[in-house]
């Protein structure tokens, strides 16, 4: 009952707004041996014009592909002002978009950060570069958008997060994770290599643009703030803003406008700057 009353808020969602056009589709996964489902929201100008750029948007933990287009029906209207596609994959509820080292059938990393753009790209009238794909999220979603954006930057020239599970180790008993990728506790394994707090000591030789947030009220506040200040140690340029508010849906409503503002802006810069050949 609960995904016919999604496709049910889809349907009407693009049959009856102005805005941008909202797809369903389902994307099989090799990966996975299963399908996935996925929202592509394009630009009410995509029959007319040209090939976009694309924002790969993630959900949290206990989300799933629709949240975001049912919490934030104005990403459709952000995708006209930007012009740009969202593309919002399903992560599974508890993935944190990891290839888990426990479960072979868990395997989003590689689903998401290939798997989907090839679909994409192949589906739709997409820029087919690293410099016009962008990778964000809220939450696990955070943790995956930057965790995948730098660990897959020959596919995303940029990455974010909002309120991102930056660095799961004091979070070790929390959200299913170790039946992920295992006991921390276990010989020869350590968690560091599952956060983005790590994965930022190998930032790419191309660089990355990088973009996120978090509330001050925030449960992640301080390990977002110690990303922060990590990158400013080692000089790595980055975007990062602190915000009242708290893990919640007004304060990711009101951060998603700046991230595709700023993923637009980078969008255009490296157009420009690169005379990317579009298509």
């Amino acid at each position: 009952m609960k995904k016919v009353a999604i496709l049910l808020l889809l349907s009407y969602v693009a049959l009856f707004s102005k805005a941008a056009i909202v797809d369903t589709v389902n994307i099989y996964s090799n990966a996975m041996k299963k399908s996935a489902a996925c929202v592509v929201i394009k630009p009410q100008s995509y029959a007319q014009a040209d090939h976009f750029p694309v924002v790969y948007l993630l959900h949290g933990a206990v989300g799933k592909y629709a949240t975001w287009i049912m919490r934030v029906p104005e990403l459709q209207a952000y995708a006209d002002q930007y012009q740009l596609m969202i593309v919002c994959p399903d992560g599974s509820p508890d993935s944190w978009y990891f290839d888990s080292k426990v479960n072979p059938a868990v395997r989003y990393e590689t689903h998401i950060s290939t798997e989907v753009p090839a679909y994409i790209d192949t589906h739709y009238k997409t820029q087919k570069n690293r410099y016009s794909r962008a990778i964000t999220g809220l939450s696990m979603g955070g943790h995956g958008g930057l965790f995948l954006g730098l660990r897959h930057a020959d596919i995303f020239g940029a990455c974010g997060s909002m309120s991102g599970g930056v660095d799961i180790r004091p979070f070790a008993q929390k959200w299913n994770i170790q039946n992920l990728i295992g006991n921390p506790d276990s010989a020869g394994f350590d968690w560091k290599d599952y956060t983005v707090s790590e994965a930022i000591e190998r930032y790419p030789k191309d660089s990355v643009a990088i973009i996120f947030d978090c509330g001050v009220d925030d449960f992640f506040y301080e390990t977002n703030k110690a990303l922060h200040q990590k990158m400013l140690d080692l000089k790595i340029p980055h975007d990062y803003t602190e915000r009242p508010g708290g893990h919640a849906w007004p304060y990711w409503k009101n951060s998603i406008k700046y991230q595709l503002l700023f993923f637009r802006s980078y969008f255009d810069e490296m157009k420009s700057r690169n005379s990317i050949q579009l298509g």
